[in-house]
């Protein structure tokens, strides 16, 4: 039970005990059959304007879906279910309902904006989703993403939707409070887009809706989005392995270059590499919600460590360079 909902009975214990012991009687019944899950990373519509979505339901598009509720606020988050649908979702949501589930109490998540929160992820990456639930359900996940070309300013429509879902997983095991999905990203996709999940149960009638923003930036170069193992779908940075020793120069060697020259010369390789290096290991920001800081951080691999092991190899290099002048004297 949410800190919300604990507020929620505590007010009710406030009032008359003559009539608030019947009322919190029938709550504690009914409550666990009315609320069962969302997902909350990649995080859905529902979570994110409720008041557990702690800033992001500040944002203009959660509050405008607040306003197109009559004011009313997303408690039951997890409670966007509809019974008796058994898989004829197209024919039971209508088109333009879909986050809703054409249930009216929901109706400000179907609003047509392109600024709802949103989560950047990686194309073709692997991607967990968190899905939260306050009880536990047998049935099947369905993950659908827009297709390419989606219009985030219109209504999302079911012609919006490919006819199969890109992953399907059924009676995933529930750990702690949530669902843990893995799946893989489809690889063509850029701009934003909505990753519509359907959870039809089971063990019960009910089936679950939900619809959680996603963005996938635009690839550099004209490349496809590079691929990462991370739970939340980021694309995992690759660090630079520091530059391989090569041999130093021995007494058989020909003559040696100038000390000058060859201190030069290694400048210039390792400046390059340590170049390369940095741009190999830029990470991208992403399986993060928008707006939210990304934390930096290093590995020990980074461009300064390949410059101090570049300042080394030119120190070997006039050592090497220096001996045999030495031992000639």
């Amino acid at each position: 039970m949410t800190a919300h909902r604990r507020t929620l009975t505590a007010a009710a214990l406030a009032g008359s005990a003559a009539f608030a012991a019947p009322l919190l009687l029938t709550l504690s019944a009914a409550g666990p059959a009315q609320a069962h899950g969302a997902p909350t990373t990649p995080v859905s519509r529902a979570f994110a304007c409720s008041p557990d979505g702690g800033g992001l339901a500040g944002t203009a598009a959660c509050r405008a879906a607040l306003a197109a509720n009559g004011g009313a606020p997303f408690t039951f988050w997890d409670n966007v279910r509809v019974g008796d649908v058994n898989g004829r979702d197209r024919a039971v949501i209508p088109d333009g309902q879909l986050c809703s589930g054409g249930l009216s109490g929901y109706r400000g998540l179907d609003l047509a904006r392109s600024d709802w929160p949103s989560t950047t992820l990686s194309p073709g990456a692997r991607l967990t989703m968190t899905y939260r639930s306050t009880i536990p359900h047998t049935g099947t996940f369905k993950m659908f993403l827009t297709k390419p070309g989606y219009d985030a300013s219109a209504p999302l429509n079911w012609s919006d939707l490919p006819e199969r879902p890109f992953a399907e997983v059924k009676d995933p095991a529930m750990k702690g409070d949530a669902y843990r999905i893995g799946m893989t990203l489809p690889s063509d996709r850029t701009g934003r887009h909505v990753l519509y999940t359907i959870w039809q149960n089971s063990s019960t009638a009910d089936t679950y809706y939900s619809c959680s923003d996603v963005v996938f930036p635009a690839a550099k170069g004209g490349a496809g989005g590079a691929k990462g193992s991370g739970d939340s779908g980021a694309s995992a940075p690759t660090a630079s392995a520091s530059p391989s020793a090569r041999p130093g120069a021995t007494e058989s060697s020909a003559a040696p270059e100038q000390p000058a020259r060859a201190v030069e010369k290694a400048r210039t390789a390792e400046t390059g590499r340590a170049a390369e290096s940095a741009d190999s290991a830029a990470p991208q920001a992403a399986g993060t919600v928008a707006g939210a800081p990304v934390a930096s951080a290093t590995d020990g691999t980074g461009p300064r460590h390949l410059i101090a092991g570049g300042a080394a190899a030119v120190l070997l290099t006039v050592v090497a360079a220096l001996v045999p002048r030495l031992r000639r004297r």
